[in-house]
């Protein structure tokens, strides 16, 4: 089952963010307030009744019919399901969400390439939409100098408008 998070499962999103050892982790506090505040641009899939994944995404301000997807995690022990393109279908199909979705962006980096693939399949998915990508942060941006860990450049991967 796919579906808007609930404010009680904001926890699982950041157990399921923490385990995955890949993403950079928020507070426990901010995924309770994702739950909250911005449940209807992010997903949550559930398997079996447990939490497996999530998505969470907001409109842009300055243009609400893009939705920026902040992050897509899914638990280890159910990986390979099709849970992220899922709950990402889910999100771009939704009826209730207005105005309508016409862009998609989101940011990766250049070593995460299921997240590339994912991506790339929604683009398809979605009636082949044209993706663009361009540099948008540098290391620089999102590395502290007195930091001894390297976050990786993150590109801006633009899918839309669907055709």
């Amino acid at each position: 089952m796919i579906r808007p998070p609930l404010v009680d499962e904001g926890i699982e999103l950041w157990r399921i963010a923490r385990d995955s050892q890949t993403l950079d982790l928020n507070s426990s506090y901010a995924y309770v307030l994702y739950a909250r505040d911005f449940a209807s641009t992010c997903r949550i899939a559930l398997v079996g009744g447990e939490p497996a994944g999530f998505v969470i995404g907001y409109r842009r301000p300055a243009d609400p019919s893009c939705l920026f997807i902040w992050q897509v995690a899914v638990d280890e022990r159910f990986r390979g399901l099709g849970l992220a393109g899922r709950m990402l279908d889910d999100l771009l199909h939704d009826d209730v969400v207005s105005p309508p979705v016409r862009i998609l962006q989101t940011t990766i980096t250049d070593d995460n390439a299921a997240s590339q693939q994912t991506f790339r399949s929604l683009a398809r998915r979605w009636n082949d939409a044209p993706m663009v990508v361009t540099p948008l942060f540098e290391s620089a941006h999102l590395t502290h100098p007195s930091d001894a860990a390297h976050h990786e450049p993150e590109r801006l991967y633009e899918i839309g408008p669907s055709m």
